[in-house]
């Protein structure tokens, strides 16, 4: 299926074909949403005001596509998956503007969505404007209906109401009870704050608020990380005060509480086994007050990139990145060295961020958890190999199922009698000692305070 114009020379809103653009590369090949759109951006020469509108239209058509999808039903003949793709994704805008965006007048809404179609006609092979114009018309005339009955199907009302996808309300009801996995679709569904990590090689927390308040920039600490800030309003990231100096780096604030659970030290020597774009290896540097070495290792050489673009705006001077795949026996680049403390921050299914991430909603699966277990198993099972006795593992995931998080850590401990278990909690702030678990792991799943929901358990290899 041909994704259409990709250049600014189409008519009406450059921020409509834009977004359209955004959500057709996403669909059909695997790009990664923010770059998705930072190219974009670029190629229809959004100023800001059209940026904002770009985004907003991407992410809150990805953030409620379910609901959408929902309303426009009742509209079509045959299943709205049958439609061309880009019919799919400019139906999809229109409504979300009519639903959720009361500053955009409806009739401008359709107009655009209408010429936005208009310019798919060749592409396409044929002009579906009237049938865009009826369907997204008929929403505006037509109430929206009450949405399905908890009581008669509970995994359905969340599904239509909370934009999460249908088996996944059902697994979360099946593993929560329908209460929480109500406030697990809320949390989803939500538009996260920008939260940043102060970089203490550079600034202090206090210091770095401080220089927000001067430049106008509303901003205060985060509930629990004790290097966090958090802004009351999102905008371009790299315009920040202190960006281009290294002050900050964008990390969400359950995220900055794994790093200090490795709890390594000037001198060490430190594996991060997953690290990129490097967010928590720049923070294990900030801990070890950039003395050491730490090896950064990822399988993929452009996201290592992030890792040594990040350490050098950061001005961190002790890691050094390998490209290597964690799952397989690790590199003779250590030359037989045994590390004091390694960092398993590992792939998994992501259900934590689901909100940063919109777009994973639609592409996640059940069967997904049994591969992820497999990995995350052979990368611990890697990294034990390389860590000297008495030394330190943390196994972290933004997951909030159990297939991900504690179940692999209770595998690798029947496997590895050797290993024992150690409580977080002493390497925890006092405020954050409620995600402590029974088994003394970390977890953020379902917190009330705006984080992303992560995992993290500590380890130590007796012998």
């Amino acid at each position: 299926m041909p994704s259409g114009p990709s250049s600014p020379d189409v008519p009406g809103s450059p921020a409509r074909a834009a977004a359209l653009a955004v959500l057709l590369a996403c669909q059909s090949a695997d790009k990664e949403l923010d770059a998705e759109m930072e190219k974009r951006a670029l190629d229809f020469r959004l100023d800001t005001r059209d940026r904002s509108l770009a985004m907003e239209l991407v992410y809150g058509t990805l953030r409620r596509q379910e609901t959408v999808d929902w309303r426009l039903v009742p509209f079509l003949k045959k299943p709205l998956a049958r439609l061309p793709l880009v019919i799919q994704d400019l139906l999809r805008i229109g409504a979300y503007q009519l639903m959720y965006l009361d500053r955009i007048p409806p009739s401008a809404a359709v107009h655009e969505t209408v010429a936005l179609t208009k310019s798919y006609t060749k592409a396409l092979k044929r002009d579906w404007s009237g049938f865009v114009n009826a369907v997204l018309r008929n929403v505006i005339r037509t109430p929206a209906p009450e949405f399905p009955d908890p009581e008669a199907d509970p995994a359905r009302a969340l599904s239509v109401r909370h934009s999460v996808p249908l088996w996944l309300c059902t697994r979360w009801i099946d593993r929560l009870g329908v209460e929480q996995a109500e406030a697990a679709c809320r949390a989803s569904a939500q538009v996260p704050l920008l939260t940043l990590r102060v970089n203490r090689l550079r600034v202090t927390r206090e210091q770095f608020l401080d220089r927000l308040k001067q430049e106008g920039i509303a901003a205060g600490p985060t509930a629990v990380s004790p290097v966090g800030v958090v802004l009351e309003k999102s905008g371009v990231v790299t315009s920040l005060p202190g960006f281009q100096d290294g002050d900050f780096y964008v990390e969400d604030e359950a995220a900055q509480l794994i790093p200090p659970l490795l709890d390594p030290k000037p001198g060490e020597l430190v594996l991060d086994a997953c690290a990129a774009p490097g967010g928590k290896t720049t923070h294990l540097a900030a801990l070890m007050q950039n003395r050491g070495e730490i090896f950064a290792l990822d399988r993929s050489a452009d996201r290592l990139k992030s890792v040594d673009e990040n350490r050098r705006r950061l001005g961190i001077a002790i890691i050094r990145t390998i490209r290597a795949d964690a799952a397989m026996p690790l590199p003779s680049a250590f030359q037989g060295r045994l590390f004091d403390r390694i960092l398993v921050d590992a792939p998994c299914s992501g259900l934590g961020v689901l909100r940063r991430h919109p777009e994973a909603k639609w592409i996640k699966h059940e069967a997904m958890f049994a591969r992820h277990h497999r990995l995350q198993a052979q990368i611990l099972d890697a990294a034990a190999s390389v860590l000297r006795p008495g030394g330190v593992l943390v196994y972290s995931t933004c997951s909030t199922e159990r297939e991900e998080t504690e179940d692999v850590v209770a595998q690798f401990c029947r496997d590895y009698p050797g290993w024992v278990r150690e409580s977080v909690a002493p390497w925890l702030p006092p405020s954050a000692l409620s995600f402590v678990t029974a088994h003394g792991a970390l977890s953020t799943t379902g917190n009330t305070i705006g984080m992303d929901g992560f995992y993290a358990a500590r380890l130590r290899k007796v012998s």
